[in-house]
């Protein structure tokens, strides 16, 4: 599985896995069937014709030479699941895919993993956890893997940049959410990694999220769930660890903050209940000493492949997940460490300081120091529609600085 892999044979295999309708399962059959890639390639038009499609969109030459250009001109390199460098605990899935592109320090690829995810409208509470479990579990030794999506994922990479393994949706060369791309740089930077399976110049598309998704949990021994919706992205991704043999921890939440149903059922249905980050280093420090990662086999693809498989690659994919906002919708969490210098664009003209704070709040409490840094408001600010929500009775004041909405402000 890691023997010498040419420049040729990686040219083969990103024409191959670039063509129409083939995926990685695909992909594996065809190249177990044949031989190889380029054997692959020279059958797929007559498997076809066999199918009764008539013709394939086969990637050409030429467009897998730009692909390569353009990666190299931004210091990325591909890895090809058969050779060296490829993340072995990825490998093991058997949707893995058979080349990902990455960019950054590729060792950081080898560490153990932890997956941290939940929602893009996370509350103040989630936010400020996020944070500290990707700085603890960084401390521990773990990579922080996440999608750089908007809310927890954002959270996750900020608090550990030097830790952080970045998935993308799209290709290297379309950073979804835009507004990201400063995070992006800095974790470059700082000396994390950022990896797609995707075309370099892919814009992602709807059914893109949950492909990233089942990357996300299979680069990692464990994923943690921070906060998620009854229907969320952040549930593919615990299904997929689940169907992956990894572990799956859920952040308990109030049961009346709609943005912790998800988790509260994961726990429910026998996820590890994480309320600190010893929870997850307890759970997953016994496998990483006993090589848990070395032992990992992806299941074999062989026999007879059917023409007509070859186009139901895409069936596993269908979740019927909504494509994220767009980028001008308003982003909560930009930032844990300090007031982000342009909160005030990230959240929009039309959000009145009111509105991003009750985007922050939830049942559960927070305090005033977190509000003011995730919304990027003055304190004064933050203490002026804090008392009004209060005399609105909106707001219930736990000890120290807690807040939290009360049940008819939620």
């Amino acid at each position: 599985m890691t023997a010498p892999f040419s420049d040729d044979q990686l040219f083969d295999w990103l024409r191959l896995i670039r063509s129409e309708n083939v995926g990685p399962r695909t992909f594996r059959a065809l190249v177990n069937q044949f031989g190889g890639a380029r054997a692959a390639l020279d059958a797929l038009p007559d498997l076809a014709r066999k199918s009764g499609r008539g013709r394939l969109r086969i990637a050409s030459a030429g467009e897998v030479e730009r692909e390569l250009q353009a990666a190299r001109a931004v210091g990325a390199r591909f890895l090809a699941s058969a050779g060296q460098g490829y993340p072995k605990a990825l490998r093991a899935v058997d949707t893995a895919p058979p080349v990902i592109c990455v960019r950054g320090a590729v060792e950081a690829l080898a560490a153990p993993c932890v997956a941290i995810v939940g929602s893009r409208n996370a509350s103040a509470a989630g936010l400020t956890f996020a944070g500290r479990l990707a700085r603890e579990l960084a401390d521990a030794g773990f990579g922080i893997v996440s999608g750089l999506a908007r809310g927890v994922d954002t959270a996750a990479h900020r608090a550990a940049p030097a830790a952080t393994i970045a998935v993308l949706a799209g290709g290297l060369g379309r950073v979804y959410p835009s507004e990201n791309e400063p995070l992006l740089a800095r974790i470059l930077d700082e000396g994390g990694a950022v990896l797609s399976e995707m075309p370099f110049s892919w814009e992602p598309k709807a059914r893109d999220f949950p492909r990233r998704n089942r990357i996300v949990s299979g680069l990692s021994l464990g994923t943690v769930v921070v906060e998620a919706a009854r229907r969320s992205g952040s549930l593919i991704t615990a299904r997929f660890a689940n169907e992956q043999g990894r572990i799956v921890f859920a952040v308990p939440g109030s049961p009346l903050d709609p943005r912790a149903e998800g988790a509260n059922a994961l726990i429910r249905e026998g996820a590890t209940l994480c309320a600190t980050a010893d929870h997850v280093v307890s759970a997953l420090m016994p496998l990483v000493d006993a090589n848990w990662i070395e032992s990992l086999e992806a299941r074999e693809v062989s026999g007879e492949i059917a023409a007509e498989a070859l186009w139901d690659e895409l069936d596993w994919l269908d979740f019927g997940v909504p494509l994220p906002p767009p980028p001008s919708a308003p982003l909560v969490g930009v930032d844990l460490e300090e007031a982000s210098p342009d909160a005030a664009a990230v959240f929009g003209d039309a959000a009145d300081p009111e509105a991003r704070l009750l985007a922050l709040l939830g049942p559960a409490p927070v305090g005033i120091d977190d509000l003011s840094r995730q919304s990027g408001l003055p304190i004064g600010a933050v203490n002026r529609v804090l008392t009004e929500l209060e005399l609105a009775g909106r707001l219930e004041r736990h000890g120290g600085t807690g807040v939290s909405l009360t049940p008819r402000g939620a």
